[in-house]
């Protein structure tokens, strides 16, 4: 499965988005660590999901490294966030 549909998998079945964004940052990283080649290492993630509701940045962040565990063991190296609340 192509890294980019694993993480939109992950997210929608996890975290139930309202709003949803996944930009491969990846060719912004070539020759960089943890650049495997593949082109499918670096991202940029944007979710607004009633999910992160009294939830810190921090705790927010946490909940989607959890969420994006099987990813990161599938090669993932990176990923940037912007995590809020529909009401945010």
């Amino acid at each position: 499965m192509h890294m980019d549909e694993l993480i939109k998998r992950l997210v929608e079945e996890n975290l139930d988005p309202v709003e949803f964004e996944l930009i491969n940052e990846s060719h912004r990283h070539v020759g960089h660590a943890g650049d495997d080649g593949s082109g499918q290492t670096h991202y940029k993630l944007i979710v607004v999901s009633s999910m992160f509701e009294g939830r810190s940045r921090i705790e927010r962040q946490r909940l989607v490294m959890q969420v994006l565990e099987s990813a990161f063991s599938k090669g993932l190296h990176a990923i940037t966030m912007q995590l809020s609340t529909p009401n945010t």
